[in-house]
């Protein structure tokens, strides 16, 4: 069995509230549940470069086919992340049924252990629609800045072997172009964020 399913120690997620309150400052028109502004100096996301589960690069042009779910973590969280990515998982199961289609995308922000063929099995694991991205850390950087996600390996993890990283929670409805139309915190009801996500997809994004 995967290591990550059998950790138990928490992590402390540090940022979560900054990033919120950010996101939360942010005028917007929709109104629907969780909605961001997607235009001007509150923009969040957009292009990016990554690689993919299967080693190749690719753009936001060519795994974004239309509204996608996407979260920032790493698979050898012990908590947090497999709790969100299920949530994501629901999510897309449950617009399924609507006939809504969303793609599930889950950006590792630590290479240094997430490489593609780790980042395949735990997002298999999950659904066979996610995508695992990763790529080189000024790749993640890039990205991790353009969706304001913060992330950090602790200075007392840096001789661990087994180290967990500090990182923010959200999730995130982007368009495909890949910015930002609302955003989701851990724990939320995947019922309810179903209801948004459609919601958005309703009003046009």
């Amino acid at each position: 069995m995967p290591r990550w399913l059998l950790a138990v120690i928490a992590i402390v997620v540090a940022g979560l509230g900054a990033a919120a309150l950010w996101v939360s400052l942010a005028p917007t028109t929709s109104e629907c549940p969780g909605a961001v502004a997607g235009s001007g100096e509150f923009e969040l996301g957009g292009g990016f470069e990554l690689t993919d589960e299967t080693g190749a690069r690719v753009t936001e042009a060519e795994v974004l086919d239309g509204p996608a779910l996407i979260y920032f973590g790493y698979t050898f969280c012990p908590d947090f992340c497999p709790n969100d990515a299920a949530m994501m998982a629901a999510t897309v199961d449950i617009l399924a049924e609507k006939g809504v289609k969303v793609r599930p995308l889950f950006v590792s922000i630590d290479p240094e252990r997430d490489s593609p063929e780790v980042l395949a099995e735990w997002t298999d694991f999950f659904h066979p629609n996610m995508i695992g991205l990763t790529g080189s850390a000024e790749d993640i950087a890039r990205i991790t800045k353009s969706f304001r996600v913060y992330y950090a390996k602790p200075a007392s993890q840096n001789d661990a072997d087994d180290y967990l990283m500090d990182h923010s929670t959200l999730t995130y409805l982007i368009d495909r172009n890949g910015v930002v139309k609302a955003f989701f915190r851990n724990g939320d009801d995947p019922r309810q964020v179903a209801d948004s996500v459609a919601c958005h997809i309703a009003e046009g994004m």
